[in-house]
């Protein structure tokens, strides 16, 4: 990326390692599957910015990516996209937003292995909370009084066995997973479809205070968005992306949990979900979950023992003295490992695997064997299923 001391808008944008990356996330026709499609491609995006537009185009890039791209190289501030950019450059340092892009050491791993991690995070908290192993928990806003106890209860004992509660922040179960945690002495980290800087909903503006001071808010949103309706779908594949797991704690049939327990399958998670009478009508989302394989939960042992002994706790009344036990990756190349964290505890076939990893059926059998050598995969009815 080139360097220059010419004015600028925003002062150093040009020069901030972030600049190009906020620029990237404003591209119009730049979509997952478009930059899937040039990192094939290309090493790195940055590559984008050495190839004049007869190339570009030739990479599939659409007429306003290409416009865009120029506009950066010339240093163009007056363009629409490179404004942008500045805007967002300019708000971050304003508000002291945080920025985590996917070219920083400590952008989520988990979230390099979907093929829709957002290539910028705006972050306000405690950033380095992001590479903790996590829980999602998700569930109705309209929550039973008992639907919310579970969720505060579940997330304490997940606490106390070293697990992150990850959820929403949204009415109702989300925020009382978000405040189980934290009155319990843990983390927690909230996963919002609007800016750091702008809390929603209003009625848990004190608990996102809570949250910022004692655990971690993110957002793929850049700081002054408002929240949108559509945005919270999106930010459903983030929560289930840091996950290990999902756990419902209750859903209608129609509640947008059972989106994100869908999204944690694509991505090779495990599912969760607690049962609950027949006769409350927030208990079929899991209800179904359940008759579709997600595991049926009474205790957080039950959650423990699906992970396969992922985590153990020496004295589950002192979190410091948690052990996290991980998987013998080392020397595993991105690949792998991306092949790894898509596979579940139960056979997948390799029409699976391929869809969720994005790796041609040559490379992903190539992978597999590699991963089968090194005692994490065996083959099964049904395709390949993790054992380490």
């Amino acid at each position: 990326m080139p360097l220059s001391t010419a004015p600028l808008s925003v002062p150093n944008l040009y020069q901030s390692e972030h600049g190009f990356w906020i620029f990237l996330s404003c591209l119009p026709k730049f979509g997952a599957r478009r930059q899937q499609a040039i990192l094939e491609q290309l090493p790195e995006f940055e590559q984008l910015l050495t190839h004049n537009a007869a190339t570009l185009k030739a990479l599939g890039l659409a007429a306003e990516t290409i416009d865009a791209l120029e506009a950066w190289r010339r240093q163009d501030s007056a363009h629409p996209v490179v404004a942008s950019a500045d805007d967002i450059y300019r708000n971050c340092l304003r508000t002291g937003t945080a920025i985590v892009t996917m070219a920083d050491a400590d952008y989520p791993e988990p979230l390099r292995h979907i093929h829709d991690g957002p290539l910028v995070l705006y972050v306000r908290g405690d950033r380095s909370l992001l590479g903790r192993e996590q829980i999602g928990i998700v569930g109705s806003r309209n929550a039973t009084r008992a639907g919310l106890e579970h969720a505060r209860s579940f997330a304490a004992a997940l606490g106390q066995k070293g697990l992150l509660v990850t959820s929403g922040l949204a009415l109702g179960v989300d925020g009382a997973a978000h405040a189980g945690a934290l009155d319990a002495g843990f983390p927690t980290v909230a996963v919002i479809g609007n800016g750091v800087d702008k809390p929603y909903p209003y009625r848990h503006r004190t608990l996102s205070e809570r949250i910022a001071g004692e655990g971690v808010i993110v957002s793929e949103y850049p700081p002054g968005t408002s929240a949108k309706a559509g945005h919270f779908p999106r930010r459903n594949r983030i929560i289930s992306g840091l996950s290990r797991g999902i756990l419902v704690v209750e859903a209608g049939l129609k509640s947008g949990s059972l989106i994100t327990a869908r999204l944690a399958l694509e991505q090779g998670r495990e599912v969760f979900a607690i049962p609950g009478s027949v006769h409350n009508p927030l208990a079929r989302g899991c209800h179904h979950l359940i008759r579709q394989g997600a595991k049926l939960v009474e205790t957080v042992d039950d959650i423990c023992e699906e992970l396969g002994g992922w985590w153990t706790g020496q004295n589950e009344g002192d979190p410091s003295s948690v052990v996290m036990k991980r998987p013998a990756i080392e020397g595993l190349d991105s690949r792998e490992i991306a092949v790894l964290e898509a596979l579940g505890y139960d056979p997948q076939s390799t029409d699976d695997l391929c869809s969720v990893t994005g790796l041609p059926a040559d490379q992903l059998m190539q992978s597999l064997l590699l991963l089968e050598l090194q005692g994490l995969v065996d083959s099964a009815p049904g395709g390949f299923q993790r054992i380490g």
